[in-house]
């Protein structure tokens, strides 16, 4: 694909978007970047701005960060000086007939592009992309609940909430690694297909009953399923990782009240950041793709 006549701006995320950066960078197009871990020696074909309103200048496409937007409307860009709240003042120099390519906006961004003349593109729910990422996210939770618990993951009981794409993926990897692994999930379907996988499934319903018999919790549900009644169930120091979309499935502040070990997982891509960045950009190339198709 040839974009030598496009701009593009990478604004905000993580390790992940220098290389989806250097992939755009890659077809020619004009690349300028803001807000990410910007590494000592640069990256090729790719400026960095000093504003995100400067990296937005003018841009045909703006790629925003995979994990998406905090309850305030901010991007994730956890290395930027200041927070990047994407509104119609800082879209304003895009112009109408840009694109923002990003995995799920909020309805102020919503807004905001809509005011501004600015088509959304989303893929959040890319099933393909989730499962392309989805071993790195794994991996990620993983590492984390080993730093974080004084048991092995091996021989406890653990439950994982959700059974799509990442909670699927998690559990079987969990029953692989020797854990007596409940899976929670509304669905049938889903409680049937975990337990071919050597799970022992449960509706959700039956989480707070079970809570007292397990060791670590891993949420995939974006909705507060592991509430204050399910944390005070469980036996103390627990850990409980939320790796779910905001506003996610656990009530962290609670869990810390009560003394369990609370990890908020989002982001946990950038554990392998060239790969996911180019499992990313693949996704995003192929929207952009469309977009010059379309034009």
């Amino acid at each position: 694909m040839d974009l030598a006549h496009r701009v593009i701006a990478v604004v905000g995320g993580d390790e992940r978007e220098r290389e989806i950066a250097r992939l755009a960078a890659a077809t020619g197009a004009a690349v300028r970047a803001y807000g990410f871990p910007w590494p000592d020696g640069g990256i090729e074909g790719v400026t960095l701005a000093a504003t995100a309103a400067e990296a937005l200048e003018g841009a045909d496409y703006a790629l925003f960060p995979i994990p998406g937007i905090a309850a305030d409307g901010t991007l994730f860009a956890p290395a930027a000086p200041e927070p990047i709240l994407p509104d119609a003042a800082l879209l304003t120099g895009m112009g109408p007939g840009a694109t923002i390519i990003l995995g799920w906006p909020d309805e102020r961004l919503r807004a905001a592009a809509e005011e501004r003349g600015i088509a959304l593109v989303e893929y959040e729910h890319d099933t393909e992309l989730m499962l392309l990422r989805g071993p790195a996210i794994v991996e990620g939770a993983l590492q984390l609940a080993i730093a974080e618990t004084d048991v092995t993951i091996h021989d406890s009981d653990v439950a994982v909430v959700g059974h799509g794409n990442i909670g699927r993926l998690l559990a079987r990897t969990l029953v692989l690694l020797g854990a007596r692994v409940h899976l929670f999930a509304r669905n049938p379907v889903q409680r049937a297909d975990a337990r071919s996988a050597g799970c022992s499934p449960h509706p959700l319903e039956e989480l707070r009953e079970r809570a007292p018999g397990l060791s670590m919790v891993f949420s995939t549900v974006p909705s507060r399923i592991v509430d204050r009644d399910v944390l005070a169930a469980l036996p103390a120091n627990s850990l409980v990782m939320d790796l779910a979309a905001p506003p996610g499935g656990i009530d962290l502040d609670a869990a810390k009240e009560l003394g369990h070990r609370a990890v908020w997982a989002r982001g946990l891509g950038r554990r392998a950041p060239v790969t996911v960045g180019a499992s990313q950009w693949s996704g995003i190339s192929r929207r952009i793709a469309e977009v010059e198709d379309e034009g």
